[in-house]
């Protein structure tokens, strides 16, 4: 294998387009979805369509009610009222992503089960007791791997063999915001780099912190995951191109956007996985007893127009490693 205040809030019915069937035979599940919103790189469709897979259609034996959120920068109780509204309508599971929605659905019910789709530690988020043994009404799926962080280091020192000065942008309401503060440190003095380390939590403070790594002389940023980074990836690779930093990201979507390399787990991946969880437990299945799964599929995608525009000339063996070159 190859190597967040911003709310939407939007109540629908259903956003599959198949006819509603009120005469269909059997039970009619309902899920309550708490998450990206359509536009958000294609992870709500991802997971209607591993909703699919294991049969389940909107209008035909499934009702969907919606609830979109993208990042979290200080709202969380809007969040939370969101969360519990969903749990008035007693849904039969929820499905939740990012760590601060997952916290506020476990506020809000301790019986309903909840799905995480998408999130960085639950552990660390104090969700579940354990990956193998989650002990209460929560499972699902992490995004975040201890040596994340280290191995996209790596790939930066592997594009950029004569940096010696990396800027580090990390989300400052993660609850690992102080383990990946100390794993920055130590794989970046392993690899003989100095670090600017900044923890932007809103649009405004992303776009000074690009200026602050300019005037620290920053030879290229390391974008890490969660908080306002996903809602702003695209801007994110703008201003790295701005200011002439090449970049790696956590979301492929940056490298799209203009970044150089986006390098972390499928969110889609996750988010069609997130499917089987809902189908366990509406099969009887226990959250308690459904192990939370790790990212086992990692993207590295490379944009080889951004390289030419910053007059990079990127070595073979990390081309030939790259799951997607963007020409």
């Amino acid at each position: 294998m190859a190597v967040g205040a911003w709310l939407f809030w939007i109540s629908t019915g259903t956003l599959a387009q198949a006819p509603p069937a009120p005469h269909a035979q059997g039970r009619i599940y309902t899920i309550g979805y708490l998450g990206p919103p359509p536009a958000a790189g294609g992870l709500l469709q991802a997971f209607q369509q591993g909703l699919a897979d294991y049969g389940y259609v909107e209008g035909r034996n499934l009702k969907v009610e919606y609830r979109y959120n993208v990042a979290i920068q200080g709202n969380a109780d809007k969040l939370g009222e969101m969360a519990a509204e969903l749990v008035s309508l007693k849904p039969d599971v929820l499905v939740v992503s990012l760590s601060e929605a997952a916290v506020a659905a476990k506020k809000a019910t301790s019986t309903i089960p909840i799905v995480i789709a998408n999130a960085a530690d639950p552990v660390a988020a104090g969700l579940v007791a354990s990956f193998a043994r989650p002990g209460g009404n929560v499972t699902g799926l992490s995004r975040q791997v201890p040596e994340l962080i280290g191995k996209q280091f790596q790939l930066l020192k592997e594009a950029l063999p004569r940096a010696t000065r990396v800027g580090v942008l990390l989300n400052p309401t993660d609850r690992l915001y102080a383990v990946n503060v100390g794993a920055v440190k130590a794989t970046a003095e392993s690899l003989g780099l100095q670090t600017i380390i900044l923890g932007p939590s809103t649009t405004a403070e992303v776009e000074s912190a690009f200026t602050t790594l300019r005037s620290e002389r920053a030879e290229a940023v390391l974008v890490g995951d969660g908080g306002v980074f996903f809602l702003i990836r695209a801007r994110i690779a703008e201003l790295a191109l701005k200011h002439r930093l090449p970049s790696i990201s956590s979301y492929r979507d940056t490298a799209d956007a203009g970044g150089l390399m986006g390098y972390g787990p499928s969110s889609r991946a996750n988010y069609r996985r997130a499917a089987y969880f809902v189908d366990r437990i509406l099969k009887g299945a226990k959250p308690a007893d459904l192990p939370v799964e790790q990212p086992t599929r990692f993207e590295l995608i490379i944009n080889l127009k951004t390289a030419k525009t910053l007059g990079l000339t990127l070595p073979q063996s990390l081309l030939l490693r790259a799951d997607e070159l963007i020409e």
